[in-house]
Order: C-alpha cells, then sequence, then structure tokens
C-alpha cells in the first residue's frame, strides 16, 4: 500500500476549501440557485444542499495527503444516496494535478457505498500521479460511507 495513504486526513482536519471555490462547486456540481445549510456530524462539517423545500443531496469536504501535500476535495451525494459527484478544490502538489480533470472525476458519478472503486478496476489510473489517485479514490470512498451512514441514521435529512 502506498505510505501516504496512511497519513490520510479527512473533514475539517487539515487545510480548510476557499468559501468562493467550495461555493463555486457547489453551483457546478448541483446547479444555479442552491442554499446550503451546514451541520457537525462527529468531527465532520456536512452541507446540505437544497433549492427552495426540495433536497438536492449532502455534500462534505476531505483531506488526504499526497505524495508530500494535502489535497483537498468536495464528495456530493444526492438524496438517493448515490455519489453525485467529486470535485478537487484544492490541489497543492506539482505534479498529479490530472485528479481535477472532469475526465477522471466522472469515473466516481453515479457510484453506492457497495461499489468497490478500486484503482485499476472501476477507476483509472494516471500516469504520474498514482499517489494522488489512490489517496483521492481512498478519501472519496471513506466520505461516501460516512455521508450515506450518516443518511441512513438520520443523523443528516
Amino acid at each position: 500500500m502506498i505510505a501516504g495513504l496512511a497519513l490520510l486526513l479527512l473533514a475539517t482536519q487539515g487545510p480548510a476549501a476557499p468559501p468562493a471555490k467550495l461555493a463555486a462547486s457547489l453551483a457546478r456540481l448541483f446547479g444555479p440557485g442552491v442554499r446550503s445549510d451546514t451541520t457537525r456530524v462527529d468531527t465532520t462539517t456536512v452541507l446540505r444542499v437544497s433549492r427552495g423545500d426540495s433536497l438536492l443531496g449532502f455534500a462534505a469536504v476531505g483531506n488526504v495527503i499526497g505524495k508530500d501535500q494535502p489535497i483537498t476535495f468536495l464528495v456530493a451525494i444526492g438524496p438517493d444516496d448515490r455519489l453525485k459527484d467529486i470535485d478537487i478544490l484544492v490541489y497543492r502538489e506539482p505534479y498529479g494535478g490530472e485528479v481535477a480533470y472532469e475526465a477522471w472525476r466522472r469515473q466516481f458519478r453515479g457510484a453506492r457505498v457497495t461499489d468497490s472503486l478500486r484503482v485499476g478496476k472501476e477507476i483509472r489510473s494516471i500516469s504520474g500521479a498514482t499517489i494522488s489517485v489512490h489517496a483521492v479514490t481512498l478519501g472519496v470512498r471513506r466520505l461516501l460511507a460516512d455521508l450515506t451512514a450518516w443518511h441512513a441514521t438520520g443523523a443528516i435529512r
């Protein structure tokens, strides 16, 4: 296993996402005119995303360590607990930024917590970005599992 994965940091641990980048990401993922309300579950700040009276889904920001630097990302799920999308909010490494590209991120769309999301199987690796690919994929799987479990138990609604 890659050493950097042992340094996995999630949720609000580690660097925060710039507020403007987070707002732009939510608008891209859920559409314009969305509202997000925050709630704390354990050590994680969860965003409840809605438009008017309609729940659009939930999102949370996570951090993982790439080769040397934190990668700040967002995981968004719909009310059906399917992964809506991920977004790389801040990428700090000098190499491997391809994990932020649309072509790589779209592989996660529609995934459920029961999907394995394994690099080299369901998730393509990227030459020159192997550590980032593994770290972000692990972080996405963990936040997807947390969001889904919290939604199932009513901790977020």
